[in-house]
C-alpha cells in the first residue's frame, strides 16, 4: 500500500547560483560525503546536485514532514545501483520515520536537463497505519 509520495523540481541556475553564493558550506549541508563526491566526478556537478536536493525534498513530502524538525537534509542519502537506479540510505531521524509510518520501502526516480531537475518519492508498507484522506 502506497503510504506517502512526493515529488519536486529544482530549477539548476537557482541551483547553480546558490552553490556560487554559499559554495562548500551549503553542499556540506545538503549532501553527505558519498554524494558530492559522486556529484564531483561530473563536468557539471551542479545538475547532480540539483536532482538529489529534488529527491531530499520528494522524500520528505512522502514522510509527511517537509525538511525540519523531524527529518534533516542529512537523514537522507542517494545512492546509485551499478544499473544506475538511485536508491535511498536512511539515517538518524529518517530511520524512525520510516518505522513510526509502518513503511518497508521508499522508491525515487530522478531525472534532469540543462534547466530541470525532478525527483519523485513513493513510500509503501503493509499499509494498516495509512491515515485516511483529509476531505474539507
Amino acid at each position: 500500500m502506497i503510504l506517502g509520495t512526493g515529488i519536486d523540481l529544482v530549477e539548476v541556475d537557482r541551483m547553480r547560483a546558490t552553490l556560487g553564493r554559499f559554495g562548500d558550506r551549503f553542499l556540506e549541508r545538503v549532501l553527505r560525503p558519498g554524494e558530492i563526491e559522486y556529484c564531483r566526478q561530473y563536468r557539471d556537478p551542479v545538475l547532480h546536485v540539483a536532482a538529489r536536493f529534488a529527491a531530499k525534498e520528494a522524500i520528505s513530502k512522502a514522510f509527511g514532514t517537509g525538511i525540519g524538525a523531524r527529518l534533516s537534509w542529512l537523514d537522507l542519502e542517494v545512492g546509485r545501483q551499478p544499473s544506475g537506479e538511485p536508491f535511498v540510505i536512511l539515517h538518524g531521524k529518517a530511520r524512525g520515520l520510516m518505522a513510526e509510518r509502518g513503511a518497508d520501502d521508499l522508491r525515487i526516480s530522478l531525472s534532469h536537463t540543462a534547466h530541470h531537475a525532478i525527483a519523485m518519492a513513493v513510500l509503501s508498507g503493509p499499509g494498516a497505519e495509512a491515515a485516511p484522506a483529509q476531505r474539507p
